[in-house]
């Protein structure tokens, strides 16, 4: 039996220590020829978090087989290894840790000793990510390794962000972000999850201020009462037209505010009739800033009630509910509660419900490198694959909002900003400065937040090749070729490489996105470690060996759809490594037994004279098989090429023509050589299509 255990480790070895990996890009270097258009690929880089994933085995393993089936063309192949700092998700683990082993919060150890444990942290599990990279048999140029966070990333976000407040596209000021009260910080979209879980729905009574009458209302929080500033209506509605214009008291503070008329109102949702918070709720915002509604902000940075919130201040937000709800039943305010299932906003990292809230923060005015990018794409400059995820694309960037890009951590980029305590003028340079830029004085402090992780990882495609500076490498990998990711970052990252790649470089920084799906379980279900759905790849690759493990995962996948993983191909796909293998020790062994001396090359293309009819089969078989596979290769059908491989070479190879050779073989002779001819040509061309796919055992 193949022995991949001894094998894997060994090869992998031999491939490093070769610098096979490594393209030049130097006229001194060995075989660099500048005509030729190098093929590149950034990696999208894993989190420092130190845990490999299913999903981490299929990117490595696609980007793998294009950065091979490249370099086996003869192009200048690069695959820019690199792994990100990942803010939240980092300084979240190291948080934890630090309660757990010491029992010690990261404002009792200060910033400065913080961040040099998160450093501590990076260092450790960083070589464990890269080790098992390595493990997957990532062909990466491990000389060119780069993180977010290095020296010349560091530049490249200071230059970036230098550029972009100059030209007056990062402002800082007070909007609607989403909140997260337990790890204390603004956080993107991208780190809000989505869950539907049961709710209610409580109905209550909005007074009129100069009669009996009310309007009915429903909300799903009702604390957030406490922050209305008006109740909204459609213009059309006959119910409620008689009550437009006229004043209304917030429940319990007595508080007036405006019944105003919108067409966003949806007539026959709950009673027809919106309370407005435009501090706490996004929809409201947009009809606040229509109407010119005043912004009241009910929580503050814990979610405890501000003063805002009269008698609940100092409550929690919804220990306040439950106060708020009792106080307005014993008023007679109430009409009913009913259940309602709620799309509940999470966050990805802790957890707990986020809160939309006014915060002061530093923003990207975003439509001026939202317009290029979207014409990138249109033009055909960037192709995405499949083409249907264009559709998402366009929808996002045509009705994109500004980017919230401060963080409220102590890990990551620090925001290049510092204030003067004398003239409060702010300095924004690429150095460090000594005094403020205005008054001369030296009386400044820097900005105490960070910059989003998507911010940097946003320039990873020019960054990691030396820009801002005009290095070798930038010159001649730069513009990248491929980004090959998960269609669930399609907006967060692909879309921001693209602007920022538009801005900095003027070049799109690929020019193709290929968008594989998510790894579920076989029946389906995404992997989750905490319902007990997920694979841990690392025990299937050493029970089943990483060449099983990444062709079931390649040959099960399409472009931009998801796949369900079982155990049970994955060892059959070991099986069929043993079949290579076996299959390879019989041509051996055959070819060993002869003086292959007549001068004939092993590799000749065409039958020879003399050739059986089962020889001249199998050889018509693997050249259809051949056309078939290169027209899928060249239309990314990565999972139907490999398949068709397979099949050809069980069936017909290693189950038929195999078995007829060795008829043949016993015939002596003549024949002998003919067949050991035929049974090496086929192998190696086997071998050679199926190395992208399973790179040890070929």
């Amino acid at each position: 039996a193949y022995d991949f255990k001894s094998t894997e480790p060994r090869i992998y070895k031999m491939w490093e220590q070769g610098g096979y990996f490594q393209p030049a890009n130097d006229p001194n270097q060995p075989g660099f020829d500048p005509t030729k258009k190098p093929f590149v690929i950034s990696i999208p880089p894993p989190n420092v978090t130190g845990e490999l994933h299913l999903g981490h085995v299929m990117f490595v393993a696609m980007e793998d087989l294009m950065i091979r089936y490249h370099r086996m063309k003869g192009i200048p192949a690069l695959w820019v290894p690199g792994s990100d700092h990942a803010g939240i998700a980092t300084q979240l683990q190291v948080e934890k840790d630090l309660l757990r082993t010491e029992e010690v919060t990261r404002e009792e150890l200060g910033r400065e000793k913080f961040v040099e444990r998160v450093w501590e942290w990076k260092v450790k599990y960083h070589s464990i990510i890269s080790g098992q990279i390595r493990r997957i048999g990532a062909s990466c140029d491990w000389s060119r390794e780069r993180f977010t966070l290095d020296e010349g990333l560091s530049r490249a976000v200071r230059e970036a962000f230098v550029r972009l407040y100059e030209k007056g596209l990062i402002y800082r000021g007070p909007r609607l972000i989403n909140w997260s009260p337990g790890l204390k910080t603004a956080v993107s979209d991208l780190e809000v999850e989505y869950s539907e879980e049961p709710g209610t729905l409580y109905y209550f009574k909005y007074m009129l201020a100069d009669s009996e009458e009310f309007i009915p209302v429903a909300t799903t929080r009702p604390e957030t009462i406490l922050a209305d500033t008006a109740v909204a209506v459609h213009p059309e509605d006959e119910r409620y037209q008689k009550f437009i214009g006229k004043k209304v008291l917030v429940p319990m503070l007595g508080r007036e505010i405006p019944v105003i008329a919108d067409e966003y109102v949806t007539r026959e949702f709950g009673t027809g009739a919106l309370k407005i918070t435009p501090g706490h709720d996004p929809n409201d915002y947009a009809i606040g800033e229509r109407h010119g509604l005043p912004v009241l902000s009910m929580l503050d940075r814990e979610a405890k009630v501000t003063s805002t919130g009269g008698p609940y201040a100092g409550l929690d937000r919804f220990e306040c509910r439950e106060k708020l709800w009792k106080d307005m039943k014993a008023a007679g305010l109430v009409i009913k509660e009913e259940p309602y299932t709620l799309n509940v906003p999470r966050t990805q990292r802790g957890g707990e419900i986020v809160e939309p809230m006014i915060s002061e923060q530093w923003f990207i005015t975003i439509e001026p490198l939202a317009k290029p990018a979207l014409e990138a794409v249109r033009d055909g400059r960037i192709r995405i694959i499949p083409e249907r995820f264009e559709k998402v694309y366009y929808n996002w960037l045509e009705n994109i909002k500004d980017w919230c890009i401060s963080r409220q951590l102590w890990w990551g980029h620090r925001i290049p900003v510092w204030y003067c305590a004398d003239c409060g003028a702010r300095t924004c340079t690429r150095e460090d400065p000594t005094a403020c830029e205005k008054c001369g004085r030296k009386n400044i402090t820097q900005d105490p937040d960070v910059l989003d992780t998507w911010f940097s990882s946003g320039l990873w495609p020019f960054s990691t090749l030396g820009w801002p500076e005009e290095t070798p490498d930038y010159k001649y990998f730069y513009p990248t070729t491929m980004m090959e990711t998960g269609y669930d970052i399609l907006f967060f990252w692909v879309a921001r490489m693209i602007m920022d790649g538009l801005e900095f470089t003027g070049q799109v920084p690929f020019d193709t996105v290929y968008l594989h799906g998510l790894v579920r379980n076989e029946d389906g279900e995404k992997m989750s470690k905490s319902k007990g759905t997920g694979i841990d790849p690392l025990p299937v690759m050493d029970d089943f060996g990483t060449d099983a493990l990444r062709f079931t995962l390649l040959v099960g996948s399409t472009p931009g759809n998801d796949m369900n993983l079982s155990l049970k191909k994955v060892e059959g796909n070991r099986n069929f490594a043993n079949k290579i293998w076996n299959a390879g020790r019989f041509v051996v062994s055959a070819v060993n037994a002869l003086a292959m001396d007549d001068g004939q090359q092993a590799t000749d293309d065409k039958p020879t004279p003399g050739w059986t009819l089962a020889d001249s089969w199998i050889w018509a078989r693997m050249r259809s098989m051949l056309r078939e596979v290169d027209r899928l290769f060249g239309q990314y059908q990565y999972g139907e090429a490999g398949r068709q491989v397979y099949e050809f070479f069980w069936s017909d190879y290693a189950d038929w023509y195999v078995e007829v050779a060795k008829l043949q073989l016993a015939q002596g002779g003549e024949r002998v050589r003919q067949t050991a001819r035929a049974l090496v040509y086929v192998l190696d061309v086997c071998l050679r299509l199926l190395h992208p796919f399973t790179p040890f055992v070929t």
